[in-house]
């Protein structure tokens, strides 16, 4: 009797044999040969359990570098842990016990679940970002960098998380809360550690030319990002002071009306000295977080200060507003405002009733109102009321108007970006050190190099939110390095993103000669294939390029970019919306592969939809993904008897040469699947098609040449059963160690014939396929037609009518 198929029988065995046997583990290799493969996916952060998302994206990632593997290369597919941050913080401080052993009792509950999942993982390669040997690289680098100058303190104004008691970035507030916490951000002046990531701005910006295999959504999110813009800088007497304000629209500097300034700016914070009203109002700006589309959405306020301005060409004198709108980190912190040609400062204007005057008119015989009544008109047009340039187009007057200003000394061409420095610095406890110590003589000065890592306390006791470094007096006093004199150390952690923006490079080192990676990096990098979410398109993305960019300028690495191939993983949705634990909108992996096996899980996840495409989740997916695997199983313990005799094609029946033709046919559209086009799912539906064509014949050499091919398809996918039947069969090697089929071509044929498609009864293209060609062959052609397949995307199939040689309808909803 054929043995019944046990799933965690089978898993249990191959993931056996895969650990006794070394099978993922690559050496270190200085080498670099062509056939090196470099697979990864984001590292997670360690919260205790996968979720339907990570297996996604972890099962994506190893059907490349298991199906990379069959064509021959050398692939290293490294996993590890982004460890540190506050989530792990937040949450051991409700349980009363140290991050540290969260963090590792997660971690460990992790790798056991990725093992489970059969992924191809170098566990030789694990690194873990609250490990100090991890931390030393980056503390190492970040004093190299501040030998270079890519390193400085200074005050800023930044996003307060009263509840998380740390600084945010802009990116991580959301709707004027906190990212995690919700609590109602603040504006804070405190000093803070930034790295130059704007010296890198024209070199970020313009290699996304240069980069064909990262999405195109990506690319234009980070130039938005970083907005590289050509203006003009235009000098404003204000008393005895200059102002300075940046400009792209030098075509409306007659239009000026009034000039704004900051909250934070130095004119502001010397008039609010004597001025109860306006301390109040500077204070009152301080509740607006500091992210651009908090500010947008806030109502325009303002108060005039007792100050004039003089407009650097006409001389007329412009009153002086501090408005809530205007950013100190942007620019000078100070904006001239056009509101006939400008939203924002036409809101402002009619809010304070000030003039509006026009020195824009469109374009004639544009379809266009510029009605200054209902809005600004912000669109490029003919100057008027704009003595000495009336006439000009806009192209022309920015032009002219900038050669007016550099001869008078009172502007001149520039180029911003709305990219700024990198704030790196954060007040909570679980990060990595920052290696700077504080002394009242020398100031602020590095930690030696011979004396790092810096390590950071693991046994620790919290009072609230707040770090415990501050009252730790084993950690925060210390020796100056430079005097001697009693000094402390200081205790701002690191961004998160720090970790997270060279653990590629790491993973190619794994046990560097110097701190932080060494030439064995240089034989693996750039990454051939990155997976991930699209979550990550800026901050994550672009802080490793810039790391990258900063370690190959310290001669650590040779290439220029991290990542070769960004792949992007859609969403698992349930009822419409993101999965998600934590909003109860999620399904249990675990419970999943104990019930039908990880293979069932892998094989459902990817022949739910292209790797880039979101899907609905539903288990009865993994039920029939199981049933599935079930006819393998049957059908490979039915070749398991065959002779492996070779009949020649001249003597093999037209039925065996229909079958030798579609098992290469099979193995040629997977290929391209797997390699090609990334579109995984369609390997499965080609599979599912030869495995009926095996089952409606009769056992022959045809058909266990087929079965072979079969497995081979799947593995990637299917890694477990795979083994187990590549082994029942008598194959000397285990499947992870064979090769991707070449086969000869087979004796042709008849010929192929047309097959009309309709979908929902209209006609939507023409397919070939062979005579007499299954419902099955017929459907997988179907939905490769790229008409076709745009009509059946996302939707369910109800009904099929098949007529063989004739037509295919598909009724879908």
């Amino acid at each position: 009797m054929t043995p019944a198929y046990l799933p965690l029988e089978v898993e249990r065995e191959a993931q056996a044999y895969w650990k006794g046997h070394g099978s993922f583990t690559v050496p270190p290799d200085a080498e670099a040969p062509e056939h090196h493969f470099y697979c990864l996916e984001m590292f997670p952060y360690p919260s205790g359990s996968l979720h339907m998302g990570h297996v996604r994206a972890y099962t994506v990632g190893d059907v490349i570098a298991r199906y990379q593997r069959l064509k021959g290369k050398r692939v290293i597919q490294p996993m590890g842990w982004d460890a540190f941050g506050l989530p792990a913080e937040n949450a051991a401080i409700e349980r009363g016990i140290a991050p540290a052993r969260w963090t590792e009792h997660n971690i460990e509950n992790m790798r056991s679940q990725f093992v489970r999942l059969g992924y191809a993982f170098d566990w030789s390669r694990e690194v873990t970002t609250c490990d100090p040997e991890y931390y030393l690289g980056e503390q190492w680098f970040f004093l190299r960098m501040l030998e270079r100058g890519l390193v400085y303190r200074k005050n800023s104004m930044v996003n307060w998380d009263p509840v998380e008691q740390t600084v945010l970035a802009n990116e991580q507030v959301e709707d004027g809360r906190g990212w995690r916490s919700g609590a109602k951000i603040q504006r804070r002046e405190m000093p803070q550690w930034f790295l130059k990531i704007t010296d890198y701005a024209d070199e970020l910006l313009d290699e996304l030319d240069r980069m064909p295999d990262w999405p195109d959504q990506v690319k234009a999110m980070q130039r938005n990002w970083i907005n590289r813009s050509q203006g003009v800088e235009i000098d404003f007497q204000v008393g005895e002071a200059i102002i300075s304000a940046f400009t792209t629209r030098a075509d409306t500097l007659f239009g000026v009306t009034y000039l704004a300034l900051s909250p934070e700016h130095p004119l502001v914070a010397e008039q609010a000295k004597n001025s109860r009203e306006l301390a109040r109002f500077v204070a009152n700006c301080r509740r607006i977080s500091l992210a651009e589309a908090d500010m947008a959405r806030e109502e325009k306020l303002g108060l005039k200060l007792d100050l004039e301005a003089i407009h650097p060409i006409t001389g007329t004198r412009l009153p002086v507003y501090v408005a809530n709108f205007v950013l100190m980190e942007y620019g000078s912190g100070a904006v001239m405002s056009v509101p006939a040609h400008d939203q924002r400062d036409w809101e402002f204007a009619k809010k304070y009733k000030l003039p509006i005057n026009r020195v824009i008119a469109p374009v004639p015989g544009a379809d266009v109102e510029g009605d200054l009544e209902r809005s600004a008109f912000a669109e490029r047009g003919v100057l008027v009321n704009s003595p000495g340039f009336d006439g000009l187009s806009s192209e022309e007057a920015i032009d002219k108007i900038a050669e007016a200003l550099e001869g008078k000394g009172r502007g001149r061409c520039v180029t911003a970006y709305r990219l700024r420095d990198w704030l790196v610095s954060r007040q909570r406890y679980w990060g990595c050190p920052i290696p700077m110590i504080h002394c009242r003589q020398c100031g602020v000065v590095p930690v030696p190099e011979s004396d790092l890592p810096v390590v950071l306390p693991t046994d620790v006791e919290f009072r609230g939110v707040q770090s415990p470094l501050g009252d730790m007096a084993e950690f925060l006093h210390v020796d100056c390095p430079s005097c001697g004199a009693e000094a402390r150390r200081e205790t701002d952690t690191f961004d998160t993103f720090f970790e997270s923006s060279w653990y590629y490079a790491r993973f190619a080192s794994p046990n560097p000669s110097s701190p932080m990676v060494d030439a064995v990096a240089n034989s693996w990098l750039p990454v051939d294939v990155y997976v991930g979410g699209i979550e990550h398109a800026i901050l994550h993305l672009l802080y490793a390029r810039f790391f990258h960019k900063m370690m190959r300028d310290a001669d650590l690495l040779d290439s220029d970019e991290p990542f070769k191939h960004l792949l992007l993983i859609g969403m698992v949705l349930i009822d419409g919306k993101k999965m998600s634990k934590s909003s109860g909108r999620g399904a249990d992996p675990e419970k999943l592969y104990s019930r039908f096996g990880a293979d069932a899980v892998r094989l459902a996840t990817i022949f739910a939809a292209p790797p880039t495409q979101s899907f609905e989740w539903r288990e009865e997916s993994v039920e029939g993904a199981l049933r599935f695997l079930r006819r393998v199983w049957s059908l490979g313990w039915r070749e398991a008897e065959v002779e492996l005799g070779q009949a020649s094609n001249e003597q093999e029946t037209e039925t065996e040469l229909e079958l030798r033709r579609l098992t290469r046919e099979s193995l040629l559209k997977a290929d391209d699947d797997f390699g090609r086009r990334l579109h995984f799912n369609t390997v499965v539906s080609t599979a599912m098609s030869l495995c009926n064509a095996i089952h409606e014949r009769e056992p022959s050499a045809a058909t266990r040449e087929a079965f072979e091919a079969l497995l081979v398809m799947l593995s990637p996918i299917t890694p477990h059963i795979t083994h187990f039947m590549w082994l029942a069969l008598g194959r000397g090697e285990a499947i992870i160690d064979s090769e991707w089929p070449d086969l000869a071509p087979v004796r042709q044929g008849p010929s192929l014939v047309d097959l009309g498609i309709q979908v929902n009864g209209k006609f939507r293209g023409v397919i070939q396929v062979p005579p007499d060609a299954s419902e099955q062959v017929a459907l997988v052609a179907a939905r490769e037609h790229e008409n076709v397949g745009k009509f059946l995307a996302r939707r369910e199939m109800r009904k099929v009518i098949y007529v063989p040689n004739r037509i295919l309808n598909l009724i879908v909803v």
